[in-house]
């Protein structure tokens, strides 16, 4: 993958972030991202600092989207770990 298109997905991802945040109103918290340093607008940084930043950025941002919208297999066994009430 070229330098340019991590950068597109850099970006892209930075898109889903906001998106999210804006349809669940909750701000995202991406420490190890923020960490880094490393933003799309960083065009001067290596193509593989960009590829560290996206996956960490992907990685995480995933994680808060599992802990907010759980599989359906995880509701299944949610559900079927819940007793009945009659």
């Amino acid at each position: 993958m070229q330098k340019e298109e991590l950068l597109h997905l850099h970006m892209l991802m930075i898109q889903v972030k906001k998106y999210y945040e804006h349809k669940t109103g909750n701000q995202l918290q991406t420490p190890e991202y923020d960490t880094l340093g490393v933003t799309p607008l960083h065009i001067h940084k290596s193509k593989n600092v960009h590829r560290v930043a996206l996956m960490t950025l992907g990685n995480e941002v995933v994680a808060k989207m599992r802990e907010s919208f759980p599989a359906p297999e995880e509701q299944e066994e949610a559900a079927a770990d819940t007793p009945l009430r009659h």
